[in-house]
């Protein structure tokens, strides 16, 4: 016996849907990791380096309050894509997207953490994007 396919939603594949789940952890795990980032970022600015002429300069409180309120999005998001939510996979690839231009933006604070962010949230879209569930 075949298996039979939507035409317009084709079947994922075992990492895609393993992806999902681990995606949902992520979102959770960084939305809860941004929060606290972020506060402390609000709590002292002198948590981080002091960065000379940067472009996309913001002074800290302003990527403490960005990092809160991406957190917080995030941390619901996570726990939608657990539940199996289907805003939460739109929502998550929006959330990873910002993700990752704000770690692009951060990158003079933390190089090393918003380069693995990067990476992880670009894990994220492709999971969220090519899980199909059942």
């Amino acid at each position: 016996m075949t298996q039979q396919t939507h035409p317009a939603r084709p079947s994922s594949s075992g990492w895609a849907a393993g992806g999902a789940v681990f995606a949902g952890v992520l979102l959770l795990m960084n939305g809860i990791l941004a929060v606290l980032q972020g506060i402390s970022a609000l709590a002292a600015d002198d948590v981080w380096s002091r960065v000379g002429d940067y472009v996309y300069k913001i002074n800290l409180t302003g990527w403490g309050w960005i990092l809160v309120i991406l957190g917080v999005i995030a941390v619901a998001t996570g726990a939608g894509i657990l539940k199996g939510a289907e805003w939460a996979r739109f929502v998550g690839i929006v959330l990873a997207a910002l993700g990752m231009v704000a770690q692009f933006l951060f990158l003079p604070y933390a190089p090393v953490w918003s380069i693995i962010m990067i990476g992880l949230d670009f894990f994220v879209i492709w999971a969220l994007a090519t899980y199909r569930s059942a």
